[in-house]
């Protein structure tokens, strides 16, 4: 059995009651969570902690926020930095922790920062607007950087953009911090790609698409001269019978790499996928409500046996149990309140 313990950081919308970062105690073998306290940060709507799992970084208003992290999980702020644009909505980090790149939703912006030793955010070291015209004038009519991620090899910087229907990939440079525009990956118009996330053997990328609904599996390739996505499958969000104005949203792998979760708001049901590690290719297990409105992002308990939906609108957040051999989850107690979760990050502590 694994007597590790492990916390659950929750972010949230802080226009209405809630106030910052949750911190939740996870109780891994019943899939429960208990709240131990909240930290005060303006608008945490997403969190990225280091590689080395010392610090971790939050979006805020007022550009980056940066903590350190305790023996008991706790978060003890250090600094903010300024992204000099409008409020970001993803962060990743290279594998050495030297730098930090943010997504701008609002302003279609990648920002590269660099990060200090100490675990502070440092100086911004380039940034870029996407600019263009996407195809669905209600929602897309301009650029919506949603998500940056570097490749496994760190060679190139993969920036997700939902209005224009494209992956911009840029060269990037360990030494300056600056990225250069390399390649396009075209995905298909309207498709709204929304976060694209690589396996941990580095050769499969998986790109969920919201205004379509479906994962797409790119085999990856950063060997040559420039960088190759193959598309190998092309899997549906959701059921044959599904709400006819449903929205995929999230997308998390389990920390074996061998399970897949995706979220649909709107029909407000989650997906939960077998991972092929050897082919990338992804077998469906089952597509099922999560009991609450808009599941904004979700995760697994580190047992892989349980989960956990936040849903942003119901304000609540539900935990399930997984039936592997039956292809199906369970709820698990009562839901848990709290206002607008928009994301979560799950950690092992190490008291």
């Amino acid at each position: 059995m694994d007597k590790k313990k492990y916390v659950a950081y929750v972010g949230t919308y802080t226009h209405g009651n809630s106030v910052g970062i949750h911190l939740f105690d996870l109780d891994v073998e019943n899939g429960t969570m208990k709240e131990r306290k909240v930290i005060p940060i303006n608008n945490p709507s997403y969190i990225k902690m280091s590689h080395n799992g010392k610090f971790l970084y939050s979006i805020a208003d007022e550009g980056v926020r940066s903590f350190t992290v305790q023996p008991d999980g706790d978060l003890v702020p250090l600094n903010c930095a300024s992204i000099e644009g409008m409020r970001g909505c993803y962060l990743s980090t290279d594998k050495d922790d030297k730098y930090l790149f943010v997504a701008g939703w609002h302003d279609g912006k990648v920002t590269v920062m660099r990060l200090n030793e100490d675990g502070t955010v440092g100086a911004m070291t380039d940034e870029v607007f996407h600019k263009g015209l996407g195809s669905v004038a209600e929602r897309n009519f301009r650029p919506h950087v949603n998500c940056v991620n570097l490749t496994p090899d760190g060679k190139y910087l993969c920036a997700v953009d939902l209005g224009t229907d494209q992956i911009k990939i840029y060269k990037f440079d360990h030494r300056t911090g600056k990225i250069e525009l390399l390649d396009l990956l075209f995905c298909e118009l309207e498709s709204a790609p929304r976060i694209l996330k690589f396996s941990r053997s580095g050769k499969f990328a998986y790109v969920i698409s919201e205004l379509k609904n479906y994962i797409t599996v790119y085999r990856y390739d950063g060997s040559g001269k420039n960088p190759v996505f193959e598309e190998i499958q092309k899997v549906s969000t959701l059921n044959d019978y599904h709400s006819a104005t449903s929205a995929a949203c999230a997308l998390r792998f389990s920390r074996d790499d061998t399970k897949l979760l995706c979220t649909n708001a709107g029909d407000n049901t989650a997906g939960l996928f077998h991972v092929d590690t050897e082919t990338g290719l992804l077998e469906k297990i089952c597509i099922l409500p999560i009991s609450g409105d808009y599941p904004k992002a979700i995760d697994f308990f580190p047992d892989n046996k349980h989960i956990m939906s936040l849903n942003h609108e119901s304000n609540t957040i539900t935990t399930f149990e997984v039936h592997y051999d039956k292809n199906y989850f369970t709820a698990k107690g009562k839901p848990i309140s709290i206002e607008t979760p928009n994301c979560v990050l799950v950690a092992e502590i190490k008291e």
